[in-house]
């Protein structure tokens, strides 16, 4: 009976690990990337560069849910793999950017527990390098445990981290009933990365009175209070910058309100937005529950524009929907805001709308304000993305694994880098005898590198002209221009009694310097399924 069952849970395991893989690329039919459903293709008017994101599911059981290896990734413009982060990053992953460190270009993302229950991750920050190994993992100071919400590096050299930190307090001010006692300190590092050492630290009850909650601890919206998973989450910081003048600005989901922070002591230097704003709010410029506060421009005393992506709408997080959600308006936006701190108004300079007006993204977001100026957004928990040109006309849209494609796909952040990869793996090469066309397949792709620009194809022919000839072999090669993450080379069917063998490929950049060779194989028997095939291969015979 024992071994009964270790075989029927070795057999569900099989299934598992088999569904783990879609097959949308023959040469690497162990991955799983996302698919992009994009409605708006760009069409040449989108920004330079890579979109960065890291989805993930919103379903208890991933297995039977898109994507199925959430993951950090680097997409093209059409959805086609640069680099898949599964296995390179562990556990959860999130909040994926591009970076500079110590002059060089690196790659970093948030890994840990996620508790998507009461939105906040356990964890620490990992730095790639441009040929994917890990340079750095860096932790909070002072005996604390990283947040996934924030991670930015300031000038080269320091992070900016976040922290969920609960506390047992007396909350009986703040409606606490017999036995919620614990709420979260929010707080806020500034490390240097080389060293770990924390610069600075800020704690929310230091420095901001409970009473500006938008979610009052009675409601049981944010954490009943009755133990450290159940923290009343007052606060909720998701997003940090540091200004030219040394002081920070940080959002507060769950008060509502963007803060600036005083660099040396830590006292709050003005609020925009929530109950005790310092500005007077124009017309459209209120927002709530909102992410991804960040510097457009100034910094001074006068006159500086902030960009932020406002939700308005909170989603529970205790689950379920009704009384325990709260919202603003019909749907969440993109917005620039222009502080004038001499009047102490505040004034909506752009909104950026989402297509057909429809998206209300009740957790997580950002907007990034590319170098031409263009903006991406993207929509959080609806697991969709959109750019725009820098006048709000929405240039690309695709939903991330997600709208005809699968449900309750997530992305805390998303981004368009422009970025260089070396890979550290070995070209991946699968030859295919098709039947019953005869023909033979070669297929290539290389995780991560973004340098090659052409393939060499070599194989060996051996064949006989009939019964009892002497057998003949040859060498061929064929050169393929790099067309996307997988290259195919098609060798048409021969005569009878022709066999291909000894099949390899190389990797040459641009400039015609070799890369990589990869590994010898065989050609297997195989049956096309060309209809199932996600991507769209050309027939590259006759290439030079």
């Amino acid at each position: 009976m024992a071994q009964r069952t270790l075989n029927t849970a070795l057999v569900a395991f099989s299934l598992i690990n088999f569904a783990l893989a879609d097959g949308s690329y023959r040469s690497r039919s162990d991955l799983s990337p996302p698919h992009l459903n994009i409605t708006i293709p760009c069409e040449g008017r989108c920004a330079e560069g890579y979109l960065f994101v890291a989805p993930f599911t919103g379903h208890p059981d991933p297995v039977d849910h898109g994507p199925l290896q959430g993951a950090p990734y680097i997409l093209s413009d059409t959805g086609d793999l640069v680099w898949s982060g599964f296995s390179y990053f562990s556990i959860w992953a999130g909040n994926f950017q591009a970076a500079r460190w110590k002059g060089q270009d690196v790659l970093f993302s948030f890994e840990g527990a996620h508790n998507s229950l009461h939105g906040h991750g356990h964890g620490h920050h990992t730095l790639l390098d441009q040929h994917y190994n890990n340079v750095r993992e860096l932790r909070a100071g002072n005996h604390l445990i990283s947040d996934k919400h924030e991670f930015i590096i300031i000038d080269e050299k320091t992070a900016l981290i976040q922290i969920y930190h609960p506390i047992e307090i007396d909350l009986s001010p703040w409606g606490g009933k017999e036995g919620q006692t614990w709420i979260v300190d929010a707080r806020l590092q500034e490390l240097d990365i080389e060293t770990g050492e924390v610069l600075f630290e800020w704690s929310s009850l230091d420095h901001v009175d409970p009473f500006e909650s938008a979610l009052p601890l009675p409601l049981g919206q944010a954490g009943i209070a009755y133990n450290s998973s159940t923290a009343w989450d007052y606060f909720h910081i998701n997003s940090i910058t540091k200004g030219s003048d040394g002081h920070y600005l940080l959002s507060a989901r769950h008060a509502s309100t963007l803060y600036k922070i005083n660099g040396t002591d830590g006292s709050v230097i003005w609020r925009l937005g929530g109950q005790n704003s310092d500005f007077t709010l124009g017309p459209n410029v209120t927002f709530g529950f909102q992410h991804h506060a960040r510097y457009l421009s100034g910094h001074h005393d006068a006159v500086e524009t902030i960009s932020l992506f406002d939700n308005s709408v909170y989603g529970s997080e205790s689950g379920g929907g009704g009384d325990k959600e709260v919202h603003l308006y019909p749907f969440s936006r993109g917005k620039y805001i222009e502080l004038n701190h001499r009047a102490k108004t505040a004034t909506l300079v752009k909104a950026f709308h989402p297509p057909n007006d429809s998206i209300l993204a009740k957790s997580q977001g950002s907007l990034q304000t590319l170098p031409n100026h263009n903006v991406l957004i993207n929509w959080g928990s609806e697991g969709q993305i959109t750019e725009y040109s820098p006048d709000g006309t929405p240039i690309f849209h695709a939903f991330l694994d997600s709208g005809f494609l699968q449900d309750k796909i997530q992305n805390y952040r998303a981004f368009r880098y422009n970025w260089t990869g070396f890979s550290p793996e070995t070209p991946a090469l699968v030859a295919e005898e098709v039947s019953p066309t005869g023909r033979t397949n070669l297929h290539v792709s290389w995780n991560g590198d973004t340098a090659t620009a052409l393939w060499n194809f070599f194989w060996t022919e051996k064949s006989t002209s009939g019964a009892g000839e002497e057998e003949t072999s040859t060498k061929q090669s064929k050169k393929v221009k790099c067309s996307g993450f997988e290259t195919v080379l098609r060798i048409p069917a021969g005569f009878p009694g022709r066999a291909i063998s000894h099949v390899y490929v190389q990797a040459f950049d641009g400039s015609g310097n070799l890369l990589a060779t990869s590994g010898t194989v065989t050609p297997v028997k195989a049956h096309w399924r060309g209809g199932k095939s996600r991507l769209v291969k050309q027939d590259v015979v006759g290439a030079t």
